[in-house]
């Protein structure tokens, strides 16, 4: 009986997802029914939980950790597991406008209608971007996913076995009976350090806003309750009447007294623990990334993830001032960045031509800010995750039996196009369209221009022209939209 309400569940998913194109193999979901595996059955059941208990979603991006927790016979909630998160791109803070590659933050529901059988991705499943709280701020975008293949254009993304699992525990929920999931995404773990470390990043008052969700969670181990008015989350309380209206002023609220006091108990607490670090020296900062980040788990798997390039960079901390004639953080965060700008390519180009000795500057590929996939590392999971899935990911990237295109390249490619001379054109550009197989609605970027070629090369051109060029620096070289496929 519990097989055939999963079967449905499946195939309910199936008409509703967001995403809802042809898998590579251009067969059905199969790979949504694989079983949970025996361990982890006996681990939910060490846990006083069962395959058919509801669960619920942590996640964090700086850590790069998914958490999955189930309830347990007395209504309360027990962690299962922590996922090592394989990519997730942008920045700390909120998403908010589309194809802005930002992660989500926020409280989000998943429902059965979000659950992909059929990903582009391996498997994946809608987390509800943008809810209530975004809608009211007027965030838009789209298609925010949880999903494999370990490439991510503003959503989470894991390794094929690790979403498999995951996906099969949210089957499995449903199929008992669960109406929705609830999925926390937050920039960071709410701990005193990052807070102190961070209390001058703008997003500061949002992110102490979803920490009073965070900590109702804590201290209850049960679903947080969510409501929006005023533009504002409202945590664990309901309307005494009507219902909450994200921008209508917020009603009178039913509360529990005692949970109310051991929420303020913790952020009393917590308050206390970040004032001391600051009182000890903990200097403010501001964390940058090329393009997100991964868990250090996964730093061995150079060639298996979408720009490889952004990652090497690392995260960068930029110290602020916080003295009382302190510019704002904003205006400290771009001068740190203008001052560690790489000069263009022009730029540099041209001060390595200049035959006088001082101020020359020597320009630097990507290939040397990523170590090559060739000499990463053997992956920690060669034994369980066949070779085929690596081949899967370049397979997509060359557009080889698969009707979609991934967001980014691998470092090898992009170096290879840094080595291969493109003469600039001499006309404006002009957009090209977007392939067919691309469906516009579930893409998260808008197509790059496409560059014409000069009508007549000069004679260095020519000269260029005539050196025979690698395959591989043809297709690296070769304009391409920058779109994102279905998920």
């Amino acid at each position: 009986m519990k097989l055939l309400s999963a079967a449905v569940a499946i195939g309910f998913a199936g008409l509703l997802a967001g995403c809802d194109g042809p898998s590579e193999t251009g067969m059905t979901g199969y790979k949504a029914y694989s079983p949970l595996s025996p361990e982890t059955i006996a681990l939910m059941k060490a846990k006083d939980t069962d395959q058919n208990a509801p669960m619920l979603i942590r996640a964090y991006k700086k850590e790069a950790e998914f958490e999955v927790w189930k309830q347990k016979k007395d209504g309360t909630y027990v962690h299962l597991k922590t996922y090592p998160m394989c990519r997730w791109s942008g920045q700390l803070g909120p998403k908010r406008t589309e194809g802005d590659r930002q992660v989500p933050e926020g409280f989000y529901t998943i429902a059965p209608g979000s659950m992909n059988p059929n990903s582009h991705y391996y498997l994946s499943f809608n987390v509800g971007y943008p809810n209530a709280y975004d809608r009211a701020h007027g965030y838009v975008g789209g298609n925010i996913m949880v999903h494999g293949i370990c490439s991510s254009a503003g959503c989470f993304s894991m390794t094929d076995k690790q979403i498999e699992e995951i996906y099969a525990v949210a089957r499995d929920s449903f199929a008992g009976g669960q109406r929705q999931i609830q999925m926390q995404s937050f920039p960071f773990r709410m701990t005193a350090d990052n807070m102190a470390k961070l209390r001058l990043d703008p997003n500061m008052p949002f992110w102490k806003e979803i920490k009073r969700g965070a900590d109702y969670f804590e201290v209850t181990k049960q679903e947080t309750p969510v409501g929006v008015c005023d533009k504002h989350y409202v945590f664990g309380a309901s309307p005494k009447t009507g219902r909450f209206d994200a921008l209508s002023p917020c009603p009178g609220l039913n509360t529990n007294r005692d949970t109310e006091a051991a929420i303020a108990a913790k952020e009393a607490v917590d308050d206390k623990a970040v004032a001391e670090l600051v009182a000890k020296g903990t200097k403010p900062i501001k964390i940058v990334y090329a393009d997100g980040g991964q868990n250090p788990e996964f730093t061995h798997r150079v060639a298996e993830v979408s720009r490889p390039d952004a990652l090497a960079a690392g995260a960068q901390e930029i110290a602020l001032d916080e003295t009382p004639k302190a510019k704002p953080a904003l205006v400290q965060v771009a001068a740190a960045r203008s001052k560690a700008s790489v000069p263009s390519a022009k730029a540099a180009a041209l001060q390595t031509a200049d035959a006088t000795p001082t101020g020359t500057v020597v320009a630097q590929t990507s290939a040397a800010a990523a170590p090559s996939p060739f000499t990463a590392a053997p992956s920690a999971y060669a034994s369980t995750e066949p070779k085929s899935e690596t081949d899967g990911f370049f397979h997509k990237f060359l557009n080889l039996g698969s009707g979609e295109t991934p967001e980014a390249a691998p470092a090898i490619v992009a170096a290879a196009a840094q080595a291969a001379p493109v003469p600039a054109p001499a006309v404006e550009p002009v957009k090209k369209p977007a392939p067919k197989h691309i469906v516009a609605r579930n893409t998260h970027a808008k197509p790059t221009t496409a560059l014409p070629a000069a009508k007549a090369p000069a004679p260095a051109e020519a000269a260029q022209a005539a050196t025979p060029v690698s395959p591989l620096v043809k297709v690296a070289a070769a304009p391409s939209p920058e779109a994102i496929p279905a998920h």
